[in-house]
């Protein structure tokens, strides 16, 4: 994060948990804004010297992430082990809320949908209560294997059920969407969520 001076976790190659962002670096203190930073996902916040001072000519702004005891809050959530390896489980901005009550985070979701076969990206969304998956398809990964667009309901309809099997109840995708387009994106490359519901 440009805000943290850029870096707010390290880990080497040989200390590296699986799924983690390593640790928070010397002369950051890193945390979970829960109740319980092992089990219960929250805003991952951090202080200390690599934390900017603020938004240049922009107080309201900083007010908004930098609060009273001087912890900056990243907007991500997460969740930190006994050993300090950071777990970035998605945005606070596209968390999705089900029908039963229960977080729902997109980006786990659409982790694996990008690593399927011929998915170029993906963006999760709740419609009328359910999860709908929309897809842009990779088209040279379809013509190198000699497969066309109309083959994509039969290639996706396969995905769900795979996909489904690795979410519990609540998080499960009801459709996948074809969108031949790349999505819309911000300068930093992030997708601009709010233009897909």
């Amino acid at each position: 994060m440009t805000e943290c001076g850029p870096l707010i976790s390290y880990a080497s190659w040989d200390t590296t948990e699986v799924a983690a962002s390593g640790r928070a670096v010397d002369e950051l203190e890193v945390k979970i804004d829960s109740s319980d930073q092992q089990n219960e996902i929250g805003e991952i916040i951090m202080r200390g010297s690599h934390v900017m001072l603020g938004y240049y000519k922009n107080e309201e702004e900083t007010k908004k992430v930098i609060d009273e005891d001087g912890w900056f809050h990243s907007g991500d959530l997460g969740t930190i082990d006994e050993k300090g390896n950071i777990f970035i489980k998605g945005r606070k901005k596209s968390m999705l809320l089900s029908a039963s009550g229960k977080n729902i985070y997109p980006d786990e979701i659409e982790s694996i949908i990008n690593s399927m076969w011929v998915v170029l990206e993906s963006l999760v969304v709740m419609r009328n209560n359910i999860l709908v998956a929309i897809v842009v398809p990779d088209q040279e990964a379809l013509k190198a294997e000699g497969k066309t667009n109309d083959d994509l309901p039969v290639i996706f309809k396969g995905y769900l059920a795979e996909l489904n099997k690795r979410l519990p109840k609540y998080m499960q995708v009801s459709d996948f969407e074809v969108h031949l387009e790349e999505f819309e994106k911000t300068p930093k490359r992030s997708i601009k969520r709010f233009m897909y519901k």
